[in-house]
C-alpha cells in the first residue's frame, strides 16, 4: 500500500487533490481511500488530506502517520509544520516552489521533487490554485497512477473549460518533470 499525505492551506484544494488521486487509482483498477483531517478549516489555515492506494482492499481507515509520499502545496508551510514527520525512509516529498530540490535541507534518505506549480497554474488557470498542477508532477514522479486516468478524473471533477484548463496545467507539470520543458 502507498500512503500519501497532502499539506496545504484552506482553499488550495488539498482535499480535492486527494480525491482526484484516489479516483485515478480506482480508474487504474486499484483500491483507494481519500479523506481530510478535520480541524480549523478556514481559508489560509494549514490543512491535511490523505490518500491510500493499494492493489488489495484497504481495511485501515486511519489517517496517514507514516506516508510514502508527502505533497506540499505551499512552501511557507515548511516553517510551520514538520511535513516530513513519519515519512518513510526512501520516501518522497513533492514541494510547490521556485527553488531546486538541493535547496532543501531534508535528509538524504528521502527524494525531494520540486515544481513551480504556482507559475504553471497562473499561466493555465489564471489563478494560483495548484492542486491539479502538482498532481501532474506527482504522476510523473511516482507512476502510481496513469496520466490518462488522472486527466479523465480531473475532467470528471471540473466540467467544461475549467476541466480542460486544469488538464493543461497538470500536463505541463508532467512534461516539466519528464524533462520536456
Amino acid at each position: 500500500m502507498q500512503q500519501i499525505r497532502i499539506h496545504g492551506r484552506g482553499g488550495q484544494g488539498g482535499v480535492t487533490a486527494a480525491v482526484i488521486i484516489g479516483g485515478a487509482a480506482v480508474a487504474d483498477g486499484q483500491y483507494a481511500q481519500a479523506f481530510p483531517a478535520f480541524g480549523a478549516e478556514r481559508r489560509g489555515a494549514p490543512v491535511l488530506a490523505f490518500c491510500k492506494i493499494s492493489d488489495r482492499y484497504i481495511r485501515n481507515r486511519s489517517q496517514v502517520y507514516n506516508p510514502d509520499i508527502v505533497i506540499v502545496f505551499d512552501e511557507g508551510l515548511l516553517s510551520v509544520v514538520d511535513v516530513t514527520a513519519g515519512l518513510k525512509e526512501g520516501g518522497m516529498v513533492i514541494i510547490n516552489t521556485e527553488k531546486k530540490a538541493e535547496d532543501f535541507p531534508f535528509s538524504n534518505k528521502v527524494k525531494i521533487v520540486t515544481v513551480d506549480a504556482t507559475a504553471i497554474s497562473l499561466k493555465a488557470l489564471g489563478k494560483p490554485i495548484v492542486n491539479t498542477t502538482i498532481l501532474g508532477t506527482f504522476c510523473a514522479a511516482t507512476g502510481l497512477v496513469k496520466l490518462g486516468s488522472l486527466k479523465k478524473t480531473v475532467k470528471e471533477t471540473f466540467a467544461g473549460p475549467l476541466g480542460e484548463k486544469n488538464v493543461m496545467a497538470l500536463e505541463e507539470a508532467y512534461r516539466q518533470y519528464k524533462g520536456g520543458a
